[in-house]
């Protein structure tokens, strides 16, 4: 009960400006917290739907990859299955790279979404702690020239400490929020580099197919000529 009653008085004797600190915080912590359970299940998702797409693709069968991809909704099948379906209809690297780019250019935004809002909420936070301590010693140097002198230096050092409540208050919310912003970027990061490499593995298993596909055809054809 100490600890509670330290923590109400600290946060009553900081006056109005703890009430937009603690909103900005909280709707921070709320942003962060439901970036990384997103973030956690597409990772999660992307996977699990890779661990099951690889083996098919290194067996060369794309018909089954494109319909593992069509039927599921993760990120990972998102973007390969552009690149499939490129497949389908034209052999040529570049334009299977070029569609699966564009995926990319798609699914990273939609990774990013509200992330930056951490560092802005973490900086708000910040401000808004040193812009009541000014607002809380302007008010203290207005009513301590109004005060008898023996007592001006008592109630100038008892609002400072007041005021410096808010400084305090922000800082305890813009500290974390800023590290939740590094840990939410690292992790996005984390996930877009997964995909890349998975968009890479896929290109370079679906361009070896076609070197296959061609070698074979023109084996097939110098065999012909020597038959006729």
């Amino acid at each position: 009960m100490g600890l509670i009653n330290y923590l109400a008085k600290f946060f009553q004797d900081g006056g109005f400006w703890m009430w937009p600190i603690l909103v900005v915080g909280g709707i921070g912590l709320a942003i962060a917290l439901e970036r990384n359970i997103k973030l956690t299940l597409v990772k999660r998702a992307n996977k699990k739907m890779w661990d099951s797409l690889q083996p098919v693709l290194a067996e060369g069968d794309f018909d089954k990859a494109r319909e593992m991809t069509e039927n599921d909704s993760s990120s990972i099948s998102r973007l390969l299955s552009l690149g499939l379906a490129r497949q389908g209809a034209v052999r040529r690297r570049e334009d299977i790279e070029i569609a699966m780019e564009e995926g990319m250019m798609e699914i990273i935004p939609q990774l990013e979404t509200r992330t930056p809002f951490l560092a802005l909420f973490s900086n708000i936070a910040t401000l808004l702690g040193l812009l009541g301590t000014v607002m809380g010693l302007i008010e203290a140097f207005t009513a301590v020239a109004h005060a008898a002198p023996s007592e001006k230096a008592d109630l100038l050092a008892a609002a400072i400490s007041v005021g410096m409540n808010t400084t305090a208050f922000g800082l305890m919310w813009g500290i974390p929020l800023l590290m939740l912003h590094a840990f939410t970027v690292a992790r996005t990061g984390s996930i877009v580099d997964s995909l890349e490499m998975a968009s890479v593995k896929t290109l370079n298993i679906i361009s070896a197919a076609s070197r296959r596909a061609a070698e074979h055809a023109a084996n097939a054809a110098v065999n012909k000529d020597k038959a006729a």
